[in-house]
């Protein structure tokens, strides 16, 4: 708990902090030092932080964090569910609506794009896709192969094709699923008015430090991942023979330490394969940051206490 007086906020504005930010630069810090300062309540919106069977291998915040503060969201889904942007969102308009009525601040912070414009700007309504038709088509892609399914998805939405890559297995299946469903493509369903935004006064705030430290940080914190737990978490969700195509079946790492356990890969090349996996991950999310986040606060130094004065200093002024 920091020693100094704590800063009042007016509540009666509604508002809500976003901190964007890539994976291991320190965005959940910052977080809970914003909670050190004011009421405040901590929600995810970090897409496999949601998976309980995780915590470990998505660094989840811990068990001292989450009793400093009150958090939300996290380890919430088992690894055999599949929670849509708009499920989070509902869930985190919940969470809001229940930290306002505590005259609690709520601060959302994570580095998955998705979560963090849908609430600020909400989504498009997108019908949700059966688990069937989700099996047929991912049998599909399976069966006449990356490019040639890449290639029926740019015949039916040139849009979308034009934005992704073949091998981007995730939204290329995504899109193909919203058309076999709906038979209206994906990009026309995305032009439609974006709704369920959370209902206040959004300070988004982006923590983009050096990528070098980011970097630094990635190398060191997967060492201790794979010493403090995340092999077990692996190995157990290994055992469950779930179907790879599953969200946690994808987080950073899994099949980078799979591969280790199942004695493909030694234990050397598995760490150093998720590591730079996990680089390149938040070298996207940098570059996701600059070009899609509209921010009313920026950090671009290494996160520290003295910083999170400052930044409180900004969330004061725009409430």
């Amino acid at each position: 708990m920091s020693d100094h007086v704590a800063m009042p906020v007016r509540l009666s504005a509604r508002p809500f902090i976003v901190i964007a930010g890539p994976t291991a630069s320190g965005k959940s810090a910052l977080a809970l030092d914003i909670a050190q300062h004011c009421p405040a309540v901590i929600i995810n919106a970090d897409s496999m932080q949601l998976y309980r069977d995780l915590s470990v291998l998505t660094a989840r915040p811990s068990a001292d964090d989450m009793a400093a503060a009150p958090h939300r969201l996290y380890g919430v889904c088992d690894a055999s569910e599949r929670c849509s942007v708009g499920q989070w969102l509902a869930l985190a308009r919940e969470c809001a609506e229940q930290a306002w009525q505590e005259s609690r601040l709520p601060v959302l912070v994570g580095g998955t794009g998705m979560y963090v414009n849908a609430a600020i700007s909400g989504i498009s309504p997108i019908p949700d896709v059966p688990d069937e038709v989700r099996a047929e088509v991912a049998d599909l892609r399976e069966e006449i192969g990356v490019q040639p399914f890449f290639d029926r998805l740019r015949d039916v939405d040139p849009v979308i094709a034009e934005r992704l890559y073949p091998t981007d297995s995730q939204r290329v299946l995504r899109a193909m699923e919203v058309y076999r469903h709906t038979g209206t493509p994906l990009s026309q369903w995305q032009r439609l008015p974006a709704t369920g935004q959370i209902n206040g006064l959004a300070i988004p705030v982006a923590h983009i430090p050096p990528r070098e430290h980011v970097y630094q940080k990635i190398n060191a914190r997967f060492e201790m991942m794979a010493e403090d737990g995340a092999l077990d978490e692996v190995r157990q969700l290994l055992k469950r023979n779930l179907d790879p195509s599953l969200p946690a079946m994808k987080a950073l790492g899994v099949s980078a330490l799979a591969a280790y356990l199942t004695g493909t890969t030694s234990r050397e090349d598995a760490v150093s394969l998720a590591q730079r996996d996990s680089r390149h991950y938040a070298k996207r999310q940098m570059t996701w940051i600059r070009n899609n986040f509209i921010s009313k606060i920026e950090n671009q130094a290494i996160y520290s206490k003295r910083l999170s004065e400052e930044i409180f200093a900004k969330i004061v002024s725009f409430c």
